[in-house]
């Protein structure tokens, strides 16, 4: 796979778009749309931190033991009988790491983009963020990567999509961080809450151009 969209329109993604939809009680294509928004978002902030020795150290580790990939051999399994209560609390674990204080920010403006009630936004990322560590920790080992410091470069070629990761990086940065005091929720607020009609150079185009926007 050579980007996030191509893990959403793969069959594992298609199966993790139907079964969190079924977990959440929402419909495939609002699910779909929190996925599209919300997996750059997460993964350009783990990028971010593994710019930082002990930040990529943590990752790595974390890839290389509890979330190795085999939550993706089967996901049938994970979602047949409703999702494992360890998984969402891992989950939730994973999504305060990543956002810190401003989760709850994030998920408001989410829900206000999609129309989707924060708390089963909430959910919904509670839900996705141990599969995308497991899809990141398949990657280090279908790419042999044995150094905590290439995750920085598998974490952009997936955002990128390959050619195009330092450009999408960038963006995502800027989406990350507008005015450099760590804040996620920055333009988050700017491009999300306003529908996207800001920055639609940066950021905005690009996840606009996940709605087909």
């Amino acid at each position: 796979m050579s980007g996030l969209l191509d893990l959403i329109n793969s069959p594992m993604g298609k199966q993790l778009i139907s079964g969190t939809a079924q977990q959440t009680g929402q419909s495939e294509n609002k699910t779909a749309q929190v996925l599209s928004m919300a997996l750059p978002v997460l993964m350009g902030a783990m990028k971010r931190n593994t710019s930082t020795q002990s930040g990529a150290q943590g990752l790595y580790n974390a890839l290389n033991n509890k979330h190795d990939g085999s939550i993706l051999d089967n996901l049938g399994g994970l979602f047949g009988g409703g999702v494992d209560r360890e998984v969402v609390d891992d989950g939730a674990g994973i999504l305060g790491h990543i956002l810190g204080a401003k989760q709850p920010q994030v998920e408001n403006a989410l829900s206000s983009r999609t129309g989707i009630d924060s708390g089963s936004v909430a959910q919904i990322l509670k839900i996705a963020a141990p599969i995308l560590l497991g899809f990141l920790g398949k990657q280090t080992r279908q790419q042999n990567i044995n150094d905590p410091q290439a995750l920085n470069g598998l974490l952009g070629g997936l955002l990128g999509g390959g050619s195009s990761a330092n450009k999408q990086q960038s963006l995502i940065e800027t989406f990350l961080d507008s005015d450099g005091d760590g804040s996620v929720l920055d333009d988050l607020a700017g491009m999300v809450l306003s529908g996207g009609k800001q920055k639609r150079s940066g950021i905005g185009g690009l996840l606009g151009g996940l709605f087909g926007k």
